[in-house]
């Protein structure tokens, strides 16, 4: 048995799907991040302290998201810069880009060759997308649930509803406490009509790679059929590999994951500092100040002390069809 192949089955209890399917694709979009700055007919770039309710405690900056060459490879990539420093009223500042609007796919094979940094305690990256017709920048105040109503007229819906699928996620907890993070990572889906005090439909999968994925090049991929989702780890140098994650979508009732991935989805990347996916979540109040000194960001020791920048680097998104 292929090494890779047995050990990412055995590490995955959910994984259904065998192999990847054997269908010819034809490349349809791709950013490669060879100009000198992102492209902006494609990605958007988040200004703001929100995190997406998960408690992370970085402000995100377009002034950190640059255009760089790799230091070992050369390959031109995006690069989202995570540091310590304090910046509106956060101790951390990082980036998150998204493609809402701007470049949608709908059923497909899209993949990302990424290196991630090395996550220690407090790092969260991420390769993933939602829903094109997720409603954005609701806020809190009494008058949300007048906007949700305004904005689903117009198409729009609010979380879960879009749906999420998560290619890969980084810097869990479980990995920290077992020493393993550097190879520890999830692919995930999220659904449902309603938040429900967070008793949504979900379904994730904890991966233990046989070899490190973290430092070096990866290339991580998602293949959306209507009939089901499948998420593979370097399937370029692994043709067979199994999915670490796989999904069917072929009950479309209310509530069922195929009633919710069957439409467009939008790309997000991102490096977020803390949250509950690593076990350091910011203060559960969600104050409007938190300082450097508390005690859940004390424990990122991801982070230099210095201010030096960690470094996600993107070599290349894209985009296929099957023919």
């Amino acid at each position: 048995m292929n090494s890779l192949k047995g050990i990412l089955c055995i590490a995955i209890a959910c994984v259904t799907i065998a192999c990847a399917p054997k269908q010819s694709y034809t490349l349809v979009w791709e950013d490669d991040f060879n100009a000198p700055t992102l492209d902006t007919a494609y990605w958007n770039v988040d200004d703001n302290a929100r995190g997406g309710g998960n408690a992370e405690m970085q402000y995100y900056t377009p002034r950190n998201v640059t255009i760089e060459r790799h230091p070992v490879s050369g390959e031109s990539c995006l690069v989202l810069n995570a540091k310590r420093e304090d910046y509106r009223n956060r101790p951390a500042t990082s980036a998150r880009v998204n493609t809402q609007d701007k470049v949608t796919v709908c059923y497909g094979k899209i993949e990302a060759r990424i290196a991630f940094p090395y996550t220690g305690n407090g790092l969260w990256p991420a390769f993933w997308m939602l829903g094109n017709n997720l409603a954005t920048n609701l806020g809190n105040d009494d008058s949300i649930d007048q906007k949700k109503k305004q904005l689903e007229a117009q198409g729009r819906v609010v979380w879960p509803k879009c749906g999420e699928i998560d290619i890969v996620e980084m810097g869990h907890k479980n990995g920290i406490e077992k020493g393993v993070s550097d190879r520890y990572f999830n692919g995930a889906a999220h659904w449902g009509e309603s938040f429900n005090d967070g008793k949504y439909p979900n379904q994730a999968g904890m991966c233990e790679a046989p070899y490190p994925v973290q430092g070096d090049f990866h290339l991580f991929t998602v293949i959306w059929t209507e009939d089901s989702l499948a998420m593979y780890l370097d399937q370029d140098q692994y043709p067979e590999v199994a999915p670490y994650f796989a999904l069917s979508l072929r009950d479309k009732s209310i509530n069922k994951p195929g009633h919710y991935f069957n439409h467009p989805f939008y790309i997000v990347l991102n490096l977020a500092v803390g949250g509950f996916f690593p076990g350091l979540p910011m203060h559960e109040k969600y104050p409007e100040v938190y300082t450097a000194d508390h005690e859940n960001f004390q424990r990122v020791t991801a982070l230099p002390a210095d201010g030096t920048p960690v470094k996600m680097y993107i070599d290349y998104i894209r985009i296929y069809q099957q023919k």
